[in-house]
């Protein structure tokens, strides 16, 4: 079916058509022989859905007046209009689809589509402190309880990014989201790769460009308050000591898990950091 595609294509086609994405139906009369995409936008996400086109080599255009991802007809678009779509008009999640989706793009797209980073407070005023928590929310809500179980569990098997359930009123009446920092910076880290090569939504992907934001906020509220990120030490950057340390560590025979141990450091955040080191030929 994805014959033309290759697997970062297949991988963000698939997402986009979960997320934002639309695929257009044949209607009695129409010159059309095949279906199309669509994905509408609003004029803040020109530059997220430029940089969507890329990534698909040509088989995404925009239409600027109409603030719209689209595509041409095609037989691809036709096919998986009959596996997305059920018989009342409502998007569903094939299973079938989502065993193409074994790459961090399938999750860095629905997040950026989708998602968003949701920040919760709680300002100490004896202490002086404002404490931040962050939660990732995939706004999924038009999908239905077992949709949106199947993508749970696929995430968590695929990437080991445990999601939850959650209530929301409007649609179906649920969501996905984190709830634990760890698992929300776990998210993060493992769509980082993907994540900044898109500048336009790093207020949801980056989260040192969004800590600066936050902070710059609450400063002009609290000026002497201290802003504490909760478990915010375990998730630092990788300095230049701890990367020479990794890479001394796997050349002697060391396990991730080891590693992880070694470094105070989760086994999935090991995992991702030894892939791009990989990738720089250092290992």
């Amino acid at each position: 079916m994805f014959a033309n595609l290759n697997e970062v294509q297949t991988n963000v086609l698939i997402a986009s058509i979960i997320g934002d994405g639309e695929l257009t139906k044949l209607y009695k009369g129409s010159r059309r022989k095949n279906s199309s995409y669509r994905e509408h936008y609003g004029k803040n996400q020109k530059a997220y859905r430029e940089w969507k086109a890329d990534l698909m080599g040509g088989l995404f255009y925009i239409t600027a007046q109409s603030q719209t991802l689209r595509s041409g007809s095609n037989p691809l678009f036709t096919q998986l209009l009959k596996l997305f779509y059920v018989e009342n008009g409502a998007k569903t999640i094939p299973k079938s689809m989502l065993d193409y989706c074994k790459l961090n793009y399938f999750l860095a797209v629905l997040y950026m589509d989708d998602g968003t980073l949701s920040i919760t407070h709680r300002v100490n005023h004896i202490n002086k402190k404002i404490y931040l928590t962050p939660q990732i929310y995939l706004y999924l809500q038009n999908y239905t309880s077992e949709d949106l179980t199947l993508l749970k569990n696929h995430i968590k098997n695929t990437f080991d990014i445990h999601l939850h359930l959650a209530s929301r009123k409007d649609g179906n009446g649920l969501i996905l989201r984190t709830t634990s920092v760890k698992q929300t910076f776990l998210f993060l880290n493992i769509i980082e790769d993907i994540t900044k090569t898109c500048p336009s939504m790093y207020y949801k992907t980056n989260w040192i460009f969004r800590l600066k934001q936050e902070k710059v906020k609450w400063k002009e509220q609290y000026s002497n308050y201290q802003i504490v990120v909760s478990d915010s030490e375990r998730w630092r950057n990788y300095t230049t000591e701890e990367i020479n340390r990794i890479i001394f560590l796997k050349k002697n025979g060391y396990s991730d898990k080891e590693i992880a141990v070694q470094l105070d450091r989760s086994y999935w955040s090991i995992v991702y950091k030894l892939r791009e080191l990989r990738k720089m030929n250092l290992l």
